[in-house]
């Protein structure tokens, strides 16, 4: 294949996968603002508790802060000198990019982790899915302790909770059995891999032995009784610091006003709505909006408007977070000025 036909299909595949986003975005944000008045969902929103929207923007920070420091314990046994303003500024570009580019954020820290201090690329995206994997995991901890937070069944307002749940649970057991035979005989995978995908491609084979060697490499980074403790207290510190932000989402709308408001219902919101971020439209727009709604009115019996609003809020203020920061560290942080998009172009195109 020619390099003009190699980018001719990029191109259409990069359209495409803008498209399904794009069009999933514009259905969910219709089902969660279908019969609302956006005029008045403005209007409630225009009289926020100040104070309480600095305490939620604080936490959510904090929240992100908590996922770098994370991620530094991951990388512990690479390097454990790894930079905090590094990994920090890398995770809040890769969120800056999602809001822009579903998923390519992940790419995209991955990518600069790595330039920035010195480390292969590839294993850092390595380590980047194991963070999905771990979030996976933490996810359905918390969806299973929101079951038990509410006298309300879930399973019978969200049908599809408990499929979820099993979809997460078969994810883990596959991505755990993958990664002990990657880590037990990578090269002996690898080989075995190219042997049998490259009867049908050669080229195939190569992306996918490249694609275990690269997960090998990342996975292999957590290493350690005191990284696998560090890894698990900051998962469980960062679902606590979500949840206190949805809780803190109820107090910058005086929801309180129409029933009283807990850190449980923080829990079970951010549980559900946790969902929305596997969707891939930008920024979660849209699946977080009907998912945040849905709960709020299905199990908490609030009304839709002020459902919307809570949803619409929380979501454009994170939103705003991650553009502005996202900003902020990449030209503070990225002293070489090398054109981001190129380096992520060249990346993916090597996977």
């Amino acid at each position: 294949m020619t390099l003009d036909k190699k980018s001719k299909f990029g191109r259409i595949g990069t359209i495409v996968n803008y498209g399904i986003s794009i069009i999933l975005t514009i259905v969910f944000l219709y089902i969660a603002f279908y019969n609302v008045d956006f005029g008045e969902v403005l209007e409630i929103v225009s009289h926020a508790n100040v104070l309480w929207v600095l305490i939620f923007i604080v936490v959510t920070m904090l929240g992100h802060y908590f996922r770098a420091v994370r991620w530094k314990y991951i990388l512990n046994s690479v390097k454990p000198n790894t930079s905090m303003k590094n990994l920090f500024g890398a995770l809040m570009v890769g969120y800056g990019v999602n809001c822009v580019t579903p998923k390519l954020g992940e790419v995209t820290r991955a990518v600069l982790i790595g330039k920035w201090e010195g480390l292969s690329r590839s294993s850092m995206f390595g380590t980047v899915i194991l963070e999905r994997i771990i979030d996976i995991i933490s996810m359905g901890g918390s969806i299973i302790i929101a079951l038990f937070l509410t006298s309300v069944s879930l399973s019978e307002k969200f049908p599809w909770l408990i499929t979820s749940l099993y979809i997460m649970g078969v994810i883990i057991v596959l991505a755990i059995l993958l990664l002990s035979l990657i880590l037990k005989s990578r090269e002996k995978f690898s080989e075995i891999i190219i042997k049998i995908v490259g009867k049908i491609s050669h080229k195939l084979a190569e992306r996918l032995a490249y694609i275990f060697t690269m997960l090998a490499e990342g996975f292999a980074s957590l290493k350690g009784i005191k990284n696998y403790f560090w890894t698990i207290f900051w998962t469980a510190a960062i679902i606590v610091v979500y949840a206190f932000g949805s809780y803190a989402g109820l107090l910058m709308l005086d929801m309180q006003k129409y029933q009283p408001v807990t850190f449980a219902m923080g829990w079970i919101i951010m549980s559900i709505s946790a969902i929305g971020v596997i969707i891939p439209t930008p920024g979660s727009t849209g699946s977080y909006h009907t998912l945040a709604k849905s709960t709020l009115v299905l199990i908490f019996g609030f009304n839709e408007t002020i459902s919307v609003a809570y949803a619409f809020l929380t979501h454009i203020i994170g939103y705003i977070i991650f553009i502005i920061t996202a900003l902020i560290m990449f030209f503070l942080v990225n002293k070489q000025k090398e054109n981001l998009f190129d380096v992520v172009e060249t990346e993916i195109r090597e996977v």
